[in-house]
């Protein structure tokens, strides 16, 4: 008899998650989600680590569903204490349908003017189109889909085996389709490709192209991370599903590993970047801008530091000079005032002087300011 779903409905103290700065893959700031756990129940979902999931059986986490009753609330109460930024948001798997917290913590970001990033699996983000379109007209938002095969590719069926619930990528695409022609930026997020399934060539080119020909504007790469019960459980269900990858998976992920080994992970990436460029997309999701905002050079200039910082990573530059833009980019990030004016007011000297940017970083920077179009974004 198969397992059917439990709701167990509950009223936190808190539902927003602050960084300090924003992270350089989605640019989002804050985080805030309805649900535990995830009826999908993906078995590569790194959401079964023990940080992430309060499950004493892995299994729990695709069948016992904790519902945050008091989410949009509490979203609303802590948003209106927090200067305008992106909030990730939104979780559409088949609870959604009976409890409607992903759509009222939409609308709480559209009345206090906050950009959302919205990441997911299901066509059914398209019944609350209306509310995505009117928080677009207020600031840049993003919807990605989170697809790592391709309809028809060589990995779908394996893949399938391995989604549980996950609608097909097919009714993944056509939503796609949906959200670029309503004039939201969208793309793919294929996190996590999985090693000897989804990571060849050719299925990655099928991948790029039906995203292109979705209206998606970007393909996001990334490697399966493996860690504590998360690691345990996905390498059973590879012995069930995959039998002959295990021996593989053992020796990329040996004892102690969470991901493979980093030259593995530069070759999928670059592998990605150039099949992007090929199809006319980018493999980075471009910094909203926020309307009004006074620091809007400095955001911008910290992307591109960012940005640079990963060139330089799928280079293999040495480790030093990688640090040296993260840290260039953390301090643009923090500065008070912006780096516009603190240019204006002091000039390259000026520059030379934030904690992060030595002489050398000084000149790309002022470089940088002085362009008459900084560079163009998606």
């Amino acid at each position: 008899m198969s397992r059917r779903a439990e709701f167990i409905s509950y009223s936190p103290r808190s539902i927003l998650n602050k960084s300090k700065r924003p992270d350089s893959w989605f640019w989002a700031r804050y985080s805030a989600y309805p649900y535990v756990g995830c009826q999908h129940g993906c078995s590569f979902c790194y959401c079964r680590e023990r940080k992430y999931a309060p499950y004493d059986d892995p299994e729990d986490f695709a069948y016992v569903i904790k519902v945050k009753t008091n989410a949009p609330e509490l979203l609303r109460r802590a948003l209106g204490r927090q200067p305008v930024d992106l909030v990730f948001t939104g979780d559409y798997q088949p609870a959604e349908r009976k409890f409607g917290l992903s759509r009222r913590m939409l609308e709480v970001c559209c009345d206090l003017g906050f950009p959302v990033f919205v990441l997911e699996r299901s066509p059914l983000v398209l019944r609350d189109l209306d509310v995505l379109q009117s928080i677009q007209a207020k600031a840049p938002s993003v919807v990605a889909f989170s697809v790592i095969a391709a309809p028809c590719s060589s990995a779908e069926p394996a893949v399938r085996q391995f989604e549980r619930l996950a609608p097909p990528a097919a009714r993944r695409f056509k939503a796609m389709e949906r959200i670029a022609q309503a004039g939201i930026l969208t793309g793919t997020c294929a996190m996590p490709l999985l090693p000897g399934i989804t990571d060849n060539p050719l299925d990655l080119e099928t991948l790029v192209r039906w995203t292109a020909d979705h209206g998606g504007r970007f393909v996001l790469a990334g490697s399966l991370t493996l860690a504590d019960v998360q690691r345990e459980y996905f390498l059973a269900q590879l012995q069930k599903q995959q039998p002959q990858l295990l021996s593989h998976y053992h020796a990329l992920y040996p004892p102690g590993s969470y991901a493979p080994a980093t030259e593995a992970g530069r070759r999928l990436a670059r592998t990605v970047r150039e099949l992007c460029q090929r199809h006319g997309l980018s493999d980075r999701i471009p910094r909203p801008v926020i309307p009004g905002d006074r620091r809007e050079c400095s955001r911008r200039l910290a992307e591109w530091l960012a940005n640079r910082c990963y060139d330089l990573e799928l280079e293999a530059a040495p480790p030093s000079q990688v640090w040296a833009y993260r840290k260039a980019a953390w301090a643009v990030e923090d500065l008070e005032p912006g780096v516009d004016r603190v240019y204006q007011a002091m000039g390259r000297r000026g520059l030379e002087q934030v904690p992060g940017i030595g002489p050398r970083l000084a000149g790309e920077v002022e470089r940088w300011l002085q362009l008459a179009d900084p560079p163009a974004r998606l």
